[in-house]
């Protein structure tokens, strides 16, 4: 008797059928290096990059901005090279986006100044007079709370051990309280005199966007 005459057999069959493809098709290849693609040239985030990160993601700065280039002429020729997979093998979440109220960050590390940074979180207008983005001041006036940055790192899988991680933060630190920094001016207009000699809020979403894109700008260079 033929498999087609039971109704429950042919169920059965064909969720076992249906399983197995699943399987075979989306679980499989998700263990597969071709599909977690990795390279040199891209580090994982300090630990100032990934608090900042955690702002950004925190005041929703992805509604807003994407954070990838398509490779369509136009694009490449505002933004710069086009997204590569290898680029987000750190990311959790990827932030790539579908809408761009403002433009893509993909690539805004290293375009701008530190300084440029502070003035436009302060006050976007003071930068484009006719931006829509409100203002983030009150950033520079909350100080960096960095009680769960191992955790974080840890559970990333980044590589960086506590001491490093410790290191990092110290060294991000002693750059942005100096005297020498070149952004300094800039940081201390925007910054409570109470947290100059800390870590804001302020300071870690700017390293963060520092980041952005700095790892390709720098393959580039080296071709």
């Amino acid at each position: 008797m033929s498999v087609y005459s039971k109704p429950a057999v042919f169920a059965i069959l064909s969720a076992v059928v249906i399983l197995v493809g699943t399987v075979v098709t989306v679980f499989i290849p998700l263990l597969m290096p071709s599909t977690q693609p990795v390279s040199d040239y891209v580090t994982p985030y300090t630990a100032i990059e990934l608090e900042g990160r955690d702002i950004y993601i925190r005041e929703g700065c992805n509604n807003c901005h994407t954070q990838t280039v398509r490779p369509l002429r136009t694009e490449v020729l505002r933004y710069g090279e086009y997204s590569k997979p290898e680029e987000f093998a750190y990311d959790r979440p990827f932030l790539w986006g579908s809408r761009r109220t403002g433009p893509d960050l993909n690539r805004v590390g290293g375009k701008y100044p530190d300084s440029w940074h502070y003035k436009h979180m302060q006050r976007p207008q003071n930068m484009f007079e006719k931006s829509n983005m409100p203002p983030y001041g009150w950033l520079a006036e909350n100080k960096l709370d960095t009680r769960y940055t191992v955790k974080k790192i840890s559970i990333l899988g980044y590589g960086y051990t506590p001491e490093e991680v410790a290191l990092q933060i110290e060294e991000y630190k002693a750059k942005v309280t100096d005297h020498s920094y070149d952004s300094k001016e800039a940081r201390e207009e925007v910054t409570p005199e109470g947290l100059q000699t800390e870590l804001t809020e302020m300071d870690a979403i700017i390293a963060y966007m520092q980041k952005l894109g700095r790892d390709v700008k720098k393959l580039e260079a080296e071709k």
